[in-house]
């Protein structure tokens, strides 16, 4: 018994020696796959330039012979012989290996509220005034070149010891970068050039108390960078908000191009002369899943959705960049807390404009899973799901990107090569962490956009061919739609230390479930053909409703958009579908533009900002609260007085909380079908 015993011990090691020996040659073995087919590639790509594409593959060969017949003692050197065939096949791409590739160094921006909360600007409420000097702002940065051919020899080109360089963009020449810097917690963060050799720099912008950041170059030469010279703050927070604004070489001249309520960044060139850009807005949506990506021309016209804006996870979606060649975009997809990393994606949106079908591939694999544009909200279920994150993404072409990753090592990210074969190799990581690489080479301008701004007018011109027409008109019969009304959404000019939790966080409290205020500027007939064309003041945040006959609303946009001065701008229909064209029908002009553009005729006189105790309580008073009161027997019912609550008011609160209206307040990403909220379904 004794013997067998001893026997069935050797027997049961000799069996999970023989299983880990299998484990250990299938992982191995799962890495010649990617490598194998990234060198193929690669030869049939670049043949000369990729010079001994056909070494590595005997190479290759060899070790996968050696691996059939290894034993546990003998992988470990396969192992490490892999990683170093690997590292010089892919570094040999000359995607990476014709140039340098520049990057920054910093820490991962610290996570206060959102994730493109990463200014910490000199007088937000994120400074700690108890503590001299000490904020969310976390120095130091750098900007520096690895090359990847010369020994991965790294030079830096700007040394900054107690702040952070940030967002570099190289010009199309490939001689000079333009980006942002923030040399001490003193200042703020300003838009500066300097050669790529590390000469001549020169400070572009220099507004005190003002933030500029995510420069790009324009076809023109010009430069589109973010900035918060617009004075207002994020309605569902403390922090400043930010748009897109435009300058000469020199810094002159700078006007403002992109404006809504909230926050855009991330600007990017389109193939066709266009920006690209991520823009966080809602209007009557919910805070933490409205954001989306948007183009512009670089004049400022022409502002349209691309890609997002109605999808609810994720969250957000960050750093677009167009794939060369195609109409793919790489970015990530993100929280809205959290920080600016997450999923890397490549999306086309020829194939949808929301939800998961343009989204083409993810890294990881499974952060595609939870993608969709109905359901719960759920603005920062990618920050808990995605436990390996990305930043950052660079295309060098259709197969082979550069990003920010995650290491392994608490927050601190490396340069990676990610391609389309499964390959993630890691070029260069040091502390704090590296950001932002792309290669240091020229690359094409696009053409130039002819622009159609004019800045002598006061007035855009918007057109909308048929009302009736739109993925969300259902149920609504030509001939009753009346009125178009057009409705601003204004800046939010303050902030308070105290705050409101309902639906959202307000600081101040200023409703109970939404997050912006109103303005109505007034309306204008629809034809009865559903056309519509008419004059709006230019430059502001405005969206756009439907009425009835009795000016109650049929249908509105939870978006907002703006024409710029002298701008004629419009669309097919409400909510049209953007993947198909106006079907053919006889030729005719539509009714509206057979007359001058309409103006709006006002609401009750000179529009101002939207208040319940200045427009709705004093119809209330005169005639409901003689019964409707404190005291009174259908006041027990619904309470209709003026009196104040720690809040609200008393009416305003009964509203709401007994459901007489029936208001969307912050809601779903998804469009809703017409007259689902507001008037028509309210009690009231």
């Amino acid at each position: 018994p004794a013997r067998a015993e001893e026997n069935l011990t050797r027997l049961n090691d000799a069996s999970r020696q023989q299983i880990r020996l299998e484990q250990q040659r299938n992982t191995l073995t799962g890495k010649f796959i990617p490598l194998r087919a990234a060198i193929n590639d690669l030869i049939l790509t670049f043949g000369n330039r990729y010079t001994s594409g056909h070494d590595f593959l005997i190479q290759l060969d060899d070790l996968q012979d050696k691996l059939s017949d290894a034993d546990l003692t003998e992988l470990p050197r396969l192992e490490k012989a892999l990683d170093t065939l690997r590292w010089k096949a892919l570094t040999a791409n000359p995607l990476l290996a014709d140039q340098p590739i520049l990057f920054v160094t910093r820490h991962q921006y610290r996570s206060h509220y959102h994730a493109i909360d990463t200014l910490f600007h000199t007088d937000e409420y994120n400074v700690d005034r108890n503590i001299p000097h000490c904020d969310l702002f976390q120095p130091p940065g750098a900007m520096k070149t690895i090359d990847l051919a010369n020994n991965a020899a790294v030079k830096t080109i700007v040394n900054v010891p107690h702040g952070i360089a940030r967002d570099p963009q190289l010009h199309f020449d490939g001689n000079k970068i333009v980006f942002a810097m923030r040399r001490t917690v003193k200042e703020d963060y300003h838009i500066w050039q300097v050669n790529t050799d590390g000469s001549n720099l020169t400070q572009l912008t220099s507004a005190v108390g003002v933030s500029d950041f995510d420069p790009i170059y324009l076809p023109d030469d010009c430069i589109a960078f973010s900035s918060t010279r617009q004075p207002k703050y994020n309605m569902c927070s403390r922090d400043i908000a930010a748009n897109i604004f435009k300058m000469e070489p020199d810094g002159a001249n700078i006007y403002q191009i992109t404006k809504n309520t909230l926050f855009d960044n991330h600007a990017e060139l389109t193939e066709d002369g266009r920006i690209l850009y991520a823009r966080w807005e809602y209007v009557d949506r919910n805070f933490g899943d409205a954001h989306g990506l948007w183009t512009v021309n670089p004049d400022g016209t022409n502002q349209a959705v691309y890609w997002g804006n109605n999808t609810t996870v994720p969250g957000a979606v960050f750093n677009p960049h167009e794939i060369p060649g195609t109409q793919q975009i790489l970015c990530i997809l993100g929280p809205h807390h959290d920080r600016l990393w997450g999923a890397m994606a490549i999306i086309d949106r020829r194939i949808g404009l929301d939800g998961p079908s343009p989204v083409l591939r993810t890294w990881p694999e499974d952060a595609a899973k939870p993608i969709r544009t109905g359901g719960a909200f759920d603005c920062d279920l990618h920050a808990r799901t995605v436990s390996l994150k990305y930043e950052d993404p660079w295309p060098l072409s259709d197969k082979y990107f550069l990003c920010s990753r995650m290491i392994g090592k608490g927050e601190q990210t490396g340069i990676y090569l990610v391609d389309l074969f499964g390959n993630e190799l890691l070029l260069h990581t040091e502390a704090p962490g590296c950001y932002d690489p792309m290669p240091l080479k020229p690359c094409k301008r696009p053409p130039v956009i002819a622009p159609r701004r004019d800045f002598q007018s006061n007035y855009g011109y918007f057109f909308v061919a048929d009302v009736y027409r739109g993925t969300h008109m259902a149920n609504v019969k030509r001939g009753e739609v009346k009125y178009l009304r057009v409705v601003e959404s204004p800046e939010k000019r303050h902030w308070s230390r105290g705050s409101w939790n309902g639906q959202g966080y307000t600081a101040p409290a200023m409703n109970w479930h939404s997050l912006e205020n109103k303005r109505i500027l007034g309306s204008v007939p629809v034809e009865q053909d559903g056309s519509a064309y008419f004059q709006v003041p230019a430059e502001k945040f405005v969206y756009f409703q439907l009425l009835d006959e009795n000016h109650m609303m049929v249908q509105s946009m939870r978006s907002g958009t703006l024409a710029q001065p002298g701008e004629h701008t419009g669309c097919i229909g409400c909510h049209d579908n953007r993947l198909t064209s106006p079907t053919a029908t006889k030729a005719t002009t539509p009714l509206a533009l057979k007359k001058p553009p309409r103006k709006l005729k006002p609401w009750h006189g000179e529009s101002e900002e939207f208040g319940f105790a200045a427009q709705v309580q004093p119809v209330l008073d005169e005639h409901c609260t003689s019964c409707h009161d404190y005291g009174k027997n259908a006041g027990k019912k619904l309470n209709l007085a003026p009196d104040k609550t720690l809040v609200f008011n008393t009416a305003y609160m009964e509203l709401w909380r007994k459901g007489y209206t029936t208001c969307i307040g912050a809601g779903p990403a998804e469009l809703l079908p017409a007259r689902s909220w507001g008037s028509h379904p309210s009690k009231l």
